[in-house]
């Protein structure tokens, strides 16, 4: 058991993110956290991520939920069981190579706790912490340039104390925000599909996220904030984005820097959209 992974007795004023998340918004947390509603009863995150937000805003009340099943069972592995959790992935930190990674990567653990576990150092020593799967629904990203299983910003017992104010659900993005009303804050950050690109659809998780799913999306959205949600959805700042979203609440566009490129010299600024329910 490592002081690292459980600080017991120690108050943590911030808590970071465990996992990282291709296109995730810790970016947003860092910089935009301006455009949140001042006061809302509830928090609801339909595509949770490694859920920067939620940490940032560290709310009372809420609802986390995603398709990715194996992604939602690691949030619920850890707010049951944060210790064991840390002393399975203590036991991967001291063990990790490319050839354990790959025998890793190939293991089908039996238990909810060492899935967990296994979910965890995969995303912290894979290319990017990306999450890709082939049709099998085998995870198959490589090894990454990372070798720091255990990490300094890690607090699983703090965290598991904050995941029990939540509900954590695996479910589709509509059920969540047909579950918000007013009070509720709802914080949509989907996969940036856009009509035109690979015929309008992206990989999501082990799904794929289509241009239908993003008309879908819009709509669930209208009827959240036609019952008095407040909601707040980043997507791409794309002309087809914009189109569907014609009229419905307050549209911004940030800039940020790209990482998703594996060489820096290739990274530009890239712009989203962000549109907001509520005037």
């Amino acid at each position: 058991m490592t002081t690292a992974l459980l600080n017991e007795g120690v108050t943590t004023f911030k808590l970071s993110p465990f996992l990282k998340w291709a296109g995730g918004k810790r970016w947003f947390a860092e910089r935009c956290l301006a455009m949140v509603p001042e006061k809302f009863d509830r928090y609801i995150e339909p595509f949770l991520g490694s859920a920067a937000m939620f940490f940032a805003l560290r709310p009372e009340n809420g609802i986390l939920s995603d398709l990715n099943f194996e992604l939602i069972s690691c949030y619920n592995s850890l707010r049951s069981s944060p210790v064991e959790l840390a002393d399975l992935l203590a036991n991967h930190h001291s063990r990790h190579n490319e050839q354990y990674y790959y025998e890793m990567r190939s293991a089908k653990p039996d238990t909810e706790l060492a899935q967990a576990a296994r979910f965890i150092y995969l995303n912290r020593t894979c290319w990017n912490g990306l999450y890709r799967v082939n049709k099998r629904n085998e995870f198959n990203v490589p090894i990454g340039t990372k070798t720091s299983v255990l990490l300094p910003t890690d607090d699983f017992l703090a965290t598991s104390d904050l995941l029990r104010n939540v509900r954590i659900l695996h479910q589709d993005f509509e059920s969540a925000l047909d579950d918000a009303s007013r009070g509720d804050f709802v914080f949509v950050d989907p996969p940036y599909t856009v009509k035109h690109n690979f015929n309008g659809f992206v990989k999501y998780n082990d799904k794929i996220f289509s241009w239908s799913d993003q008309v879908r999306l819009r709509d669930a959205v209208k009827r959240a904030s036609s019952r008095g949600a407040q909601v707040l959805v980043t997507n791409a700042n794309h002309e087809s984005i914009r189109e569907i979203y014609d009229g419905i609440g307050r549209h911004e566009v940030v800039s940020r820097a790209s990482v998703l490129s594996g060489n820096p010299a290739h990274r530009a600024r890239t712009e989203e959209l962000i549109i907001r329910t509520w005037l």
